[in-house]
């Protein structure tokens, strides 16, 4: 995981266009197949492992996450081309678990709650039950967000949370096998944490679920 960086913001010269903390970088790469085996966890239990593994590489819930490099310049931030439709995994992580903003970086919690934002289709009625891979974003960056990301369409349902528990993972399942280990199809559905599936699992995107919130729109953003 990476530290918090000095900068809150990057762009691209050509544009100035703001590119999220979360947002993939060309030649950032994802560890192949052969980093993987099966090893011993705590309990005993065979469970999907690195060959080379470190306590930085499972969550707070001992999930394993799928490694990927990272361009980081020397002022601590993100550098090279965005990929703007790719989230890097780690830092999708480290916002998550941190409740820092995918846009700076930072703290984002306010003294009211943590802001989230939805796409346009995901969330039917105001009482519904969400569950998120975005991470929180602070008020000063909520509108670049809705911008920026392509899965917000610049249409976000903004929530602001006061409770927003983990709840699993996105990811890819594995399996152990005659010819050994074999990833199976990917599936968007999240896992929920303590389910026995997450032994096999390789981990992207970590998911909260917002269990007491308040709608807004973004005319109506809370100060810091």
């Amino acid at each position: 995981m990476t530290t918090v960086p000095t900068r809150a913001t990057s762009a691209t010269s050509a544009t100035a266009r703001l590119v999220p903390y979360i947002t993939s970088r060309e030649g950032e790469q994802a560890d192949l197949l052969v980093s993987l085996r099966g090893s011993l966890g705590p309990e005993g239990q065979l469970r999907l492992g690195y060959w080379d593994e470190v306590p930085r590489d499972r969550d707070l819930r001992g999930v394993l996450w799928g490694r990927c490099s990272q361009q980081i310049g020397v002022d601590g931030w993100p550098t090279g081309p965005p990929r703007w439709r790719m989230v890097h995994p780690s830092r999708q992580r480290e916002c998550m678990e941190q409740l820092r903003c995918q846009v700076c970086a930072r703290p984002a919690r306010t003294r009211h709650g943590v802001l989230f934002l939805a796409g346009p289709n995901e969330v039917h009625s105001a009482d519904a039950v969400v569950r998120t891979a975005q991470p929180p974003v602070c008020p000063a960056h909520a509108r670049t967000a809705a911008e920026q990301c392509p899965h917000l369409a610049g249409r976000p349902t903004v929530f602001l949370a006061q409770s927003a528990p983990l709840f699993g993972v996105i990811g890819t399942p594995y399996q152990w096998g005659e010819s050994g280990l074999c990833a199976l199809p990917v599936s968007d559905d999240a896992l929920p944490y303590g389910h026995p599936g997450l032994r096999w699992f390789l981990a992207s995107q970590m998911i909260r679920r917002l269990r007491a919130y308040s709608v807004l729109t973004l005319d109506d953003l809370p100060s810091p």
